[in-house]
Parts: C-alpha cells; structure tokens; sequence
C-alpha cells in the first residue's frame, strides 16, 4: 500500500505551541509529514529561512522520524505535487480562518483535484494563539512561556533585544 504524505505548510515565524500541537497530531495521522516553510520574500519575517528551520528541527529532534522540514516558494500545490504529497494540513482556529482556509482549499482543489486538503484545530488552550500575536507580545518584553517552546522563547528574546 503506498505511504500518505501530507504538507502542512506555513511561514512559521515563530513556530508556536500550536503549530507544534498540529506536527505531532499530524505526524500520528500520515506515513510522512513535511513541515514545509513557505520562502516569501514580499514578508519580512523575524527569523531567517535558516533559523525557522533550525528551530523546527531541533525542536522535533528524533522524536518525530516521519516528519521533515523544508522549504519552498510558489504554488503549493505544485511544491505538493514534487513531493509526492497527498494532502494539505491546514490548521483552523477561529471562523475567521475558516473562511480564508476555505477559499484556499478550493482554489487549491481547482488547480490539483488529487490533493485533499484536511482542516485540523489545535488543543483547545492553543485556539487563540498565532505568530503575529507571540510576535507583539515578545516585542515588548511580555513572557511567551507556554506559548512557543522554550527554545523559541529564547531566539524571540535574541531577535527583540529583550532580557528576561
């Protein structure tokens, strides 16, 4: 039987305790799971392509041996098809997601019928949280404990120059 694999991709700049919640509940749930961090020069993201890979990496460690992290630009669907992939995790948290992720969903769908797109929620405690709002919270010196990974935490505090 051939194996599933799903793309769960995003810009993950930082990669939060939500973020990490979908990896390993994904990982549970597909032969293969990329972590596929989109390259999209028109952002300015905090961290580098590099370093959000770094992160991801270290913080999955072995544990996750189906999961592997990479990155890509363009169509999704097309970095999907180069994969081999099947499906697209897409982590909704709130309506307001729901609708973007929908026109996504479609349009994904319109462009390569063969890829399914699975919505999946965070842990109920991670349906407020995103990396914009970490992002914010870091900027001016509030504590990001339980909300990205220590690791996370402390790269966040290097890049806004804040101390503990």
């Amino acid at each position: 039987m051939p194996k599933t694999i799903a793309i769960y991709p995003g810009t993950f700049d930082p990669v939060t305790n939500g973020h990490l919640d979908l990896i390993q509940r994904g990982a549970k749930l597909f032969d293969e799971l990329i972590v596929a961090i989109l390259h999209n020069p028109e952002k300015k993201p905090v961290f580098s392509l590099e370093e959000r890979i770094e992160m991801i990496q270290a913080i999955l460690d072995k544990d996750y041996p189906n999961v592997r992290v990479d990155a890509f630009d363009g169509l999704l669907v097309e970095y999907a098809i180069c994969q081999n992939a099947q499906v697209l995790i897409r982590g909704i948290r709130a309506i307001s997601d729901y609708e973007y992720e929908l026109q996504m969903a479609l349009m994904n769908r319109r462009l390569e019928p063969r890829i399914e797109t699975v919505f999946m929620m965070p842990a109920e405690a991670y349906t407020y949280l995103s990396s914009r709002m970490v992002k914010q919270v870091s900027k001016v010196g509030g504590s990001v404990e339980g909300l990205v990974s220590p690791l996370v935490a402390e790269k966040l505090r290097e890049k806004m120059g804040v101390h503990p």
